[in-house]
């Protein structure tokens, strides 16, 4: 693990432990009798699977690498155009310290899409994926019931044996589960439980982003899953992806997949940077 997953891995137990003590999974559970948690979650996988583009769009308003790229952004302003931009899933960073989220900005965009104009409880078929550092079962509840439809598992901050288990608990809550690797050591995270399999260009080390780095490894993941039989993740790029052209290329070689936000992020209207990016 490199020195800043390491200090943002730190940060992520003492804060999931003051979690934990303020609100114990038990007191947790309670709030579970509320609506969004006998909501029917919407398959990321199969958003994904059915869509001729299959992007992902992105909510964060800074990274580690680039700082702040959007301070005051509106959740639910920036959801809302995201969805109408035609969007096949939503990805909400909902890490404070190094993202600028909050868990708020997940359940402020799922009551928005579940309750549209807090009228008439129609969900609209648009997915939301929580993106944190989930190293916790305890996250996993949290997920479920502030609106996630799918977590992200990121490989390089657990262990085989860990990953197993929190996406068996996360499928047995009704979630999806994106796993995340940067390298082929990495794919011996796969389990059954693993519905989407992303590969992410940037190197959480260096910050460094090489969009090749999916190109690279899609031969070595296709030759691993062919071994494994019962395995069959939907293919995720994440990161570094600037065009529609390179969107198809990836297409070509079996990704179905494509989580983008800084470039839509660092602009003043994600939205609108949305359709600029499917439309030109």
């Amino acid at each position: 693990m490199t020195d800043i997953l390491q200090e943002i891995v730190a940060d992520k137990r003492i804060e999931v432990a003051r979690q934990k003590e303020a609100i114990p999974l038990s007191a947790l559970l309670a709030l579970g009798k509320h609506r969004l948690l006998e909501r029917d979650t919407i398959s990321m996988r199969k958003a994904l699977a059915s869509s001729p583009f299959g992007i992902i769009a992105e909510f964060k308003r800074k990274s580690p690498s680039k700082g702040w790229l959007h301070p005051k952004a509106d959740v639910a302003k920036t959801v809302s155009a995201y969805y109408e931009g035609k969007a096949s899933a939503c990805s909400i960073l909902t890490d404070s310290k190094y993202f600028g989220g909050s868990l708020s900005d997940l359940q402020t965009a799922r009551l928005l899409h579940t309750y549209p104009n807090y009228a008439f409880p129609i969900p609209l078929p648009i997915p939301f994926l929580r993106k944190d550092f989930i190293i916790d079962a305890y996250q996993l509840y949290q997920s479920r019931l502030l609106g996630a439809d799918a977590i992200l598992l990121i490989a390089a901050i657990l262990t085989p044996e860990e990953c197993f288990t929190l996406a068996e608990t996360a499928h047995i809550l009704g979630l999806e589960v994106l796993l995340e690797i940067h390298n082929e050591d990495e794919l011996n995270h796969l389990n059954p439980y693993i519905d989407m399999l992303g590969v992410n260009n940037r190197n959480l080390g260096t910050f460094h982003t090489d969009i090749d780095n999916s190109f690279r490894l899609v031969e070595q993941i296709q030759a691993f899953l062919q071994k494994s039989g019962d395995i069959s993740p939907l293919l995720v790029a994440e990161s570094g992806i600037s065009s529609m052209q390179e969107v198809y290329k990836l297409r070509e070689v079996g990704f179905k997949g494509f989580l983008i936000g800084e470039t839509f992020m660092k602009e003043e209207d994600p939205g609108e940077a949305l359709h600029r990016f499917m439309h030109r």
